[in-house]
Parts: structure tokens; sequence; C-alpha cells
């Protein structure tokens, strides 16, 4: 990682708005059921009827519950990554920001998701969309990355 571009403390760094918020009850599981068989995406395959272990969809999405939030995404800057406006966002603060990750970051005070590049010591966030413009935050005090996204989640 280049210098100039800190890893934002633990949560303590988080303001109140925008702190991860507690489950609704502890240890409380929301199961549904999943399917043995996979879906064709391509010419449709003859069904099974056979059901595997209740799926708990928070043992796919969350590898680090410690280090993990969760933020709706706002604007349309990321749909070339396919994250558009009102996606929910798995963040992990534990995965490491290195090139070509998608990361919410802090500049000036500020949150953005951008893909962070990181080559020959510049640090650019860039956009997923050809109508927005890369920001160079070499060297800037006031960048901190938050976390990296490590899944999008958003209606159809």
């Amino acid at each position: 990682m280049p210098a100039g571009f800190p890893v934002s403390p633990a949560r303590s760094a988080f303001p109140a708005s925008a702190a991860p918020r507690a489950p609704l009850a502890s240890g409380v599981r929301v199961t549904c059921p999943l399917l043995l068989t996979r879906v064709a995406a391509g010419f449709p395959s003859p069904a099974d009827d056979y059901l595997d272990r209740p799926l708990d969809i928070a043992e796919h999405l969350i590898r680090h519950p410690e280090s993990t939030f969760f933020l709706r995404a706002q604007g349309q800057s990321m749909t070339g990554a396919g994250i558009h406006d009102g996606d929910l966002l798995v963040v992990d603060r534990a995965v490491e920001p290195v090139h070509n990750k998608v990361a919410i970051v802090a500049v000036d005070g500020e949150l953005t998701v951008k893909r962070l590049h990181l080559r020959a010591g510049r640090v650019v966030l860039l956009p997923e969309n050809p109508d927005y413009e890369p920001l160079d935050v070499t060297g800037r005090d006031d960048v901190h990355v938050w976390g990296v996204v490590t899944y999008v989640v958003h209606a159809l």
C-alpha cells in the first residue's frame, strides 16, 4: 500500500450515524432452504426435488463478522462494477485494500465507493462509469479506507 494511504482504525472511527447496527436479537439466525440443484443460466435442466440443509445467508456473505458492516450505495458511478443506486454493500475491514479492489473510502470526510488503482506510487479512485472522472488522492492526508466491498446485494 503506498505511503499516505492509511487504513482507518477499527470501528471506533465510525461516526455514530454510520456505525454498524447490532442484530435485532443476539444469536438469532435467519435461514432459508437451499436447493441441491443448480439453476441453468443457458438451457433448462430438469429440477431435482431435493433440498440441502437450510442456508444461513450470513455464512456466505460474512467472512469476518467482527469487521463487517453494510452500506447502501448512492449514485451511478459504479454501475460498471454491478453496483447500482440503492444496492446493499457488504464491506469487510479485514480484507486488505489492494490494487483493483472496490473499497469504501473517506475523502475529506465524505464516503465514496470506488475501485482502487494503486500503481507506480499513485493512488487513484476509479469510477466504473465513463460519465465520472477518476480521483487522484496520492499523498492526501484526508483519505482513509473504511473497508473492501466483498458483496453487492440488489433487487432485480
